[in-house]
This record gives C-alpha cells, structure tokens and sequence, in this order.
C-alpha cells in the first residue's frame, strides 16, 4: 500500500478531496499541518508521495532547497483539450537562462518517461518584431533566443521560439510551455487555472529526492482530486 502525505490548511475543499479519494484507492493517508511536518515528509523515505494541499507553504519550498538547491517546479495541466507542463511557475524560478534550460530538460525527461515526446514552446515579453522598444522586452527576446538554441544544442527534443505568442504555441500542441520567468509563469497559472478552470494536476517538483506535487492554497476539491490522483500515479510508476 502507497502512503500519500498531504497539508491541511484553511480551505476545506481539501479533505472533502481526501475524503472521496480514499473511498477509491487503497492507499495510506498521513495528514500534515504544517511547513516543518511537510518538508520532513518529502524527506521521510517511507513516504511514496507528497502533496502540499492547502497549507501556506512558502516556508517549506526556502527550507526544501537547503537540501535540494536546484529545485524548480511545472504545473501539469491535463484534460480533454489540453495537456502541458507550464514552467516556471515559481515567482522565485527561471531566472536566467540557464534556470530555464535545466527545468526545460528535467520537463522533457519527465515527459519521455511516460511515453510522450517533448514539443517545447519557449515564451518572451514579446514579439520578434518589438524588440528595441524597451530594454526589459529586447533582453527577454534575446534570453528566448539564446534559450531555444541551448535547448537544442542540448537535447533532441522538438523546440521553437514562440516570443510572446502563447496562444500559438497551445494550438500547436506544445506539451512544454517555458514562461519568459516564474512571476509571468505564476500568472499564467492563475489565469488559466484558478480564474478559468483549466485542469491542473498540481505542479510537479524537480531537482528533489521523492515525489512532491506543490498545489495552490485556493484549489477546487476537484483540482486537489487531480493532485492526489497525479501523486498516486507518479508513486506507482
């Protein structure tokens, strides 16, 4: 039997998620109420997964990278019309390009184990054409190119520079999509995922020991569901 840990916090929208996954796996349930507790589950070898739940855990991912500096994390949307991984979503990650060019291989290596072939959409502050009209845009239009080259010097996986068009890269069936940065990769996530419902699976930790799907504190019982459900899937591969 697989043990899952996972924080309880304010929104009770977690154990409702608890309650109905339990009524379907046989699985071990450990509830967790705090950062400490949470960082020494992820560490616990006994514990197949980990879950962040509801709690307010910056705290635990700043002591987590006292052990574990290279960690980085992407949001796995997965439904009927869509399904990528969305990283940086860390207001803290992928600031440089080299940053993003470890989460772009941990994403595609993470992809190649279930059987998928990694389409990478690498994003920037806009398009080809407004580079110059300011120092920030005309940097992050630079850092996407020399970013999409890296990616393919490195590795044999598909990749194009979308800049700024997002839209394009989701109807080309990107399955890994790099945000410019983490606080434009957060946006994004909430947009998509807590302003329109698009079905996340939690984002998903690399760089660590241990499996750990970081969740947002405002989730539906349906989007806990689907960490859950993400988390037991990981721990039985």
């Amino acid at each position: 039997m697989k043990t899952i840990a996972i924080g309880i916090g304010k929104n009770s929208n977690i154990l409702k998620a608890v309650n109905i996954f339990e009524q379907s796996h046989n699985v071990n349930i450990k509830l967790i109420d705090s950062d400490d507790k949470l960082v020494s589950a992820i560490l616990n070898d006994e514990i197949d997964a980990v879950v962040r739940g509801s709690l307010a855990a910056s705290g635990a991912i700043k002591e987590l990278k006292k052990h574990f500096p290279e960690i980085s994390r992407a949001t796995f949307v997965h439904g009927d019309e869509h399904e990528f991984l969305l990283t940086p979503v860390g207001i803290d990650e992928g600031s440089t390009v080299e940053d993003k060019l470890k989460i772009a291989i941990n994403c595609g290596e993470f992809l190649k184990k279930l059987s998928k072939e990694p389409k990478i959409a690498v994003l920037a502050d806009g398009r080809k054409g407004d580079y110059g009209r300011s120092e920030k845009i005309s940097q992050s239009i630079d850092d996407s190119e020399k970013l999409t080259q890296l990616i393919k010097e490195n590795t044999d996986f598909e990749v194009k520079n979308y800049y700024i068009l997002i839209e394009q890269a989701l109807k080309e069936d990107c399955n890994v999509i790099i945000a410019p940065d983490g606080i434009i990769g957060n946006i994004i996530f909430r947009t998509l995922i807590l302003v329109n419902s698009w079905p996340s699976c939690g984002a998903l930790t690399f760089g660590i020991d241990g499996i750990y799907i970081d969740t947002s504190r405002d989730q539906s019982v349906e989007g806990y569901l689907r960490s859950l459900k993400f988390a037991y899937t990981l721990a039985n591969l």
